[in-house]
């Protein structure tokens, strides 16, 4: 398996209270696998993508990513695993807001020794007429490709994406999809994509449920449909 959680707990400490966000979560991935974590407001799905993410720390358990147990990292080690092999969609696209198209783009490329080209990033989203605009002159579906670029000019082996359709409108949601699923078979980057939309299980590889900080249910789709073919 190329990600696999096993025991996952995690906690919060509100004043003097404990409040258990993850309890117990054992879920993997294959490499190449588009998985959708679905689950209410405060289910824990958020967690466990910034657990996987390296942007927090588990109370206990493994996170095995392409066979690195990222549990045991320090602050030094964490930050090397997010540069090599991570990049991060969010729903708000977080631009630079003084830097037109390209530029947000290539500010991520080096952080690797071999990114994909700018250019064909640009040609895949649909915004080589809009490369020298800034953030404030785009849609909010053309600063989601912005975004979707950014992540992606590093070449990362791992894309989490946390609600990346949660402030579009149906139409752009549906194109953004597309778009990732086109990504992920021309890059094989696999993607981890948590929601609340129900639509997204339907083009996923892997479901995972979640609720209450416990997995409901962890299942493979053995045949996904086409993000265009999906009643958005």
């Amino acid at each position: 398996m190329f990600i696999k959680l096993s025991k996952i707990y995690k906690s919060y400490t509100s004043g003097e209270v404990k409040v258990p966000v993850l309890n117990g979560v054992d879920t993997s991935i294959d490499k190449g696998q588009i998985a959708v974590i679905l689950g209410a407001s405060g289910s824990g799905k958020s967690t466990l993508l910034n657990l996987i993410g390296g942007l927090d720390s588990a109370d206990s358990g493994d996170i095995i990513i392409d066979g690195l147990n990222i549990a045991s990292f320090n602050s030094d080690q964490l930050e090397k695993y997010r540069r090599d092999y991570l990049g991060f969609i969010f729903q708000f696209y977080n631009l630079i807001p003084n830097l037109n198209v390209e530029e947000n783009i290539r500010v991520c490329q080096y952080l690797s020794d071999s990114p994909i080209d700018c250019n064909e990033l640009i040609n895949v989203l649909g915004l080589d007429e809009h490369r020298k605009k800034m953030p404030s002159q785009l849609s909010g579906g053309q600063q989601q490709r912005c975004a979707i670029a950014r992540a992606l000019i590093k070449k990362p082996k791992v894309l989490l994406c946390d609600e990346p359709t949660g402030a579009l409108d149906t139409k752009t949601a549906r194109d953004i999809m597309m778009l990732l699923e086109e990504v992920n078979k021309k890059y094989g980057t696999t993607m981890l994509i948590v929601t609340h939309n129900n639509a997204m299980q339907e083009m996923a590889n892997k479901v995972i449920n979640i609720k209450d900080g416990r997995i409901i249910s962890d299942h493979v789709n053995e045949a996904p449909k086409k993000a265009s073919e999906i009643e958005w």
